[in-house]
């Protein structure tokens, strides 16, 4: 089967169900496993991200989507040539990946026409139901359910871990820090199963735009930051607009050293596997008893004055 997978997410699913030597095209944000073979790219995005700050990528991407602007471009020439039998693609966010609209005219200069997988995922749960769901695409059915199925006995062996400890810290998740916008969709889940309690979001909806007394009003114990598509060395180089607020040093979870950097790309962001990474490492913040004491390598803290401190405590 001819497959080009133009979501991350999905991408690490081909790869897991045995399917990377079937990929003819991916997206420019396919990155993980990190061994997949070399496959056309078949996306480049119009922001230059890598050169800009939060603010500016805001400010771009609030432009072009007011103008009706697409953020992403097909190759169209080289997917025309790739031939794929299976097309994955999203229709759950404009600024993330490419969506199905974009692909309507190269479907229709196929023949035959490639069959379309288009993935939605809101919840959590959704994200692993979708796993199944591309398992049947993929002619793979039961190594589809078996991979949910495994992700599954993580998630309840953390949901049972957690379940024992008498608090459930109040945390807020913020998914863009200039302007502060909150994580929404399955983050709210990722913090209930790990055992904490989402302040700013709720489960399902999407992510949005907040002001700062709403953080404030908030009164979290744990703040995550999280900001979309960021390693934790990029999110780093945005701190000063955030950490030099005034009401910063105010909120109860710098007071307390309650504040951690995460690698949003790998473990956040992109509805895949790895979003149960995520969720074990939310529950080693949470919950640190639970894991001897020690954050995962992938989680950094931060000083009251928003310095990156060692990774054990």
């Amino acid at each position: 089967m001819r497959i080009c997978s133009l979501v991350p997410g999905a991408t690490e699913v081909v790869a897991a169900l045995g399917l990377a030597d079937q990929l003819v095209g991916i997206s420019h944000e396919c990155d993980f496993p990190p061994n997949l073979p070399r496959i056309p790219v078949m996306v480049r995005a119009r922001i230059e991200s890598r050169s800009l700050s939060s603010a500016q990528i805001d400010a771009q991407v609030g432009s072009m989507l007011s103008a009706g602007e697409g953020l992403y471009e097909l190759d169209e020439p080289r997917l025309l040539a790739a031939k794929p039998e299976l097309f994955v693609t999203q229709d759950l966010c404009d600024v993330c990946a490419i969506t199905p609209s974009q692909l309507a005219g190269i479907v229709r200069k196929l023949a035959p026409p490639p069959r379309l997988v288009t993935l939605n995922p809101r919840r959590l749960d959704d994200i692993l139901q979708d796993i199944a769901t591309l398992g049947i695409a993929l002619e793979r059915e039961e190594a589809g359910a078996q991979f949910a199925a495994q992700l599954r006995g993580r998630l309840e062996a953390v949901r049972k871990m957690v379940s024992t400890a008498s608090t459930r810290p109040r945390v807020a998740c913020l998914e863009w820090l200039s302007p502060l916008y909150t994580a929404g969709h399955w983050v709210p889940d990722m913090v209930a199963a790990a055992g904490g309690i989402d302040v700013l979001a709720e489960a399902g909806a999407a992510s949005h735009r907040i002001e700062w007394d709403m953080l404030a009003e908030s009164e979290p114990d744990v703040i995550v930051l999280m900001p979309c598509g960021f390693t934790v060395a990029r999110t780093k180089m945005e701190l000063a607009p955030l950490t030099s607020r005034p009401e910063w040093k105010d909120l109860p979870a710098v007071r307390q050293g309650q504040v951690y950097l995460v690698d949003a790309l790998s473990y956040f962001s992109r509805p895949g596997p790895r979003l149960i990474d995520g969720v074990e490492q939310l529950a080693a913040v949470f919950h640190p008893a639970c894991f001897h004491d020690r954050l995962p390598p992938a989680i950094e803290p931060l000083t009251p004055h928003g310095i990156p401190t060692p990774m054990t405590r």
